[in-house]
């Protein structure tokens, strides 16, 4: 028999807000967390603009000793997780740990640990390389630290697929539930690349923008996008069986009711033109829901503000939904938060948790001109106030990976 899956905690910290409420509150204030790049001297490059974390020092989160022992990713996972299990308030006295996994992902891990001791290789010699360096980069340490952080003993695994790394993994998450594998799962995804071999690599295949005004740089859907923004941070969310959530009296925030997942089979970078396989992912994530298009009341776009991207993702919605894909809202939260490459689909996630709750669908900020060839429903200007009840957020990543999710506000039936 098939469980049913529901969330019961929230986590995150982002370039607009250090936990779940202050990522809330810049999402409905159109808050804009692009600036200048400060964590390395970029004057030499043409990106000048990247969607750092605002207001972080490492030291308040961890002692001295452990802060020398994580990369910013695995900072970065673990203080929203700690968010998420406290706000899911489960602990060793309500939940077996051995039966509570960990599904978190990171589509580059710690490049800026790689970059730094890769340096002192080239300048002071491979014995002067940190015997840290290998646990402090791999991208799976982030579940790894943070299955030592609270002793949770399930499955520990990381999805690494690119940009759709994160909701891969919360969709994996899905499954394991529902099929009897864990009772709970922390799923989520940590990001933070922003670093000169980062933005070189970006730069250089030509997906970031080069805009030099923030509120112009980000801008999903819009005529005159020109790239991605780079950003940091992670998501996480506490994926729980059902009937152990309403055993300990917990609160559900909603239900994930459906998962879907393909592969383009095409390029490394470049999506399928055609957008046919991104709508295969929607359509199995529908059937999987056991829903139509139709009922989709709002999709939360992976939309990152490059040329091909928003245009084939439009492709794909309307191949996945038809006549529906004229009236779904649709909108990208990264003119918020810039791409936060492997972890962008777990915030995402969150943000689309926090739409149904409130009944709010979020505007993607900064759209000004209208293309023609991106012909959806967009959500700009202000967060429109709407009785949404079924969301559908959709991942895609080099090397051709697409995710959908398909969360469903909480109804106690």
């Amino acid at each position: 028999m098939e469980r049913r899956v529901v969330i019961t905690g929230l986590g995150a910290i982002t370039p607009i807000g250090n936990n779940v409420e202050e990522l809330q509150s810049g999402i409905e204030n159109k808050k804009c967390g692009i600036d200048k790049i400060s964590l390395f001297d970029a004057s030499g490059f043409k990106t000048s603009l990247c969607a750092e974390v605002k207001n972080y020092n490492v030291l308040d989160h961890f002692d001295a000793k452990q802060a020398k022992r994580l990369d910013r990713f695995s900072e970065f996972a673990i203080i929203a997780a700690r968010e998420a299990v406290a706000d899911s308030s489960i602990n060793k006295e309500n939940i077996d740990y051995n039966n509570v996994g960990i599904f978190v992902s990171s589509g580059i891990g710690g490049l800026g640990t790689i970059q730094k001791q890769c340096e002192i290789n080239y300048t002071k010699g491979h014995s002067r390389v940190s015997p840290m360096f290998i646990p402090m980069s791999i991208s799976n340490m982030a579940a790894g630290n943070i299955a030592i952080e609270f002793g949770f003993k399930g499955e520990s695994n990381c999805n690494v697929t690119a940009c759709a790394s994160s909701t891969q993994s919360i969709g994996e998450a899905y499954r394991a539930i529902k099929h009897g594998y864990e009772d709970v799962i922390i799923a989520g995804g940590a990001e933070s690349s922003i670093c000169s071999s980062g933005i070189a690599g970006f730069e250089n295949m030509k997906a970031l923008s080069f805009s030099n005004d923030k509120n112009r740089a980000s801008i999903p859907f819009d005529k005159e996008r020109s790239g991605f923004v780079m950003g940091e941070g992670a998501g996480m969310v506490v994926l729980e069986e059902l009937e152990s959530a309403k055993k300990r009296g917990a609160k559900i925030y909603a239900e994930i009711i459906g998962y879907g997942s393909t592969t383009d089979a095409y390029h490394i970078t470049s999506p399928n033109p055609t957008g046919e396989d991104g709508a295969r992912a929607m359509t199995r994530a529908m059937n999987d829901a056991k829903i139509e298009p139709k009922d989709i009341d709002y999709i939360n776009a992976h939309g990152t503000s490059t040329h091909l991207n928003d245009l084939i993702e439009t492709l794909a919605i309307k191949k996945a939904l038809g006549e529906a894909s004229k009236d779904v809202m649709v909108s990208s939260t990264k003119g918020n938060i810039g791409h936060l490459l492997g972890a962008a689909g777990a915030v995402e996630a969150v943000i689309c948790v926090k739409a149904l709750e409130k009944s709010l669908v979020p505007p993607t900020i900064n759209y000004q001109v209208k293309d023609e060839e991106c012909d959806l429903n967009i959500v700009s200007g202000e967060a429109k106030k709407e009785n949404i009840k079924i969301v559908m957020s959709n991942s895609l990543g080099f090397g051709g990976h697409n995710s959908s999710i398909i969360l469903k506000k909480w109804e106690d039936k």
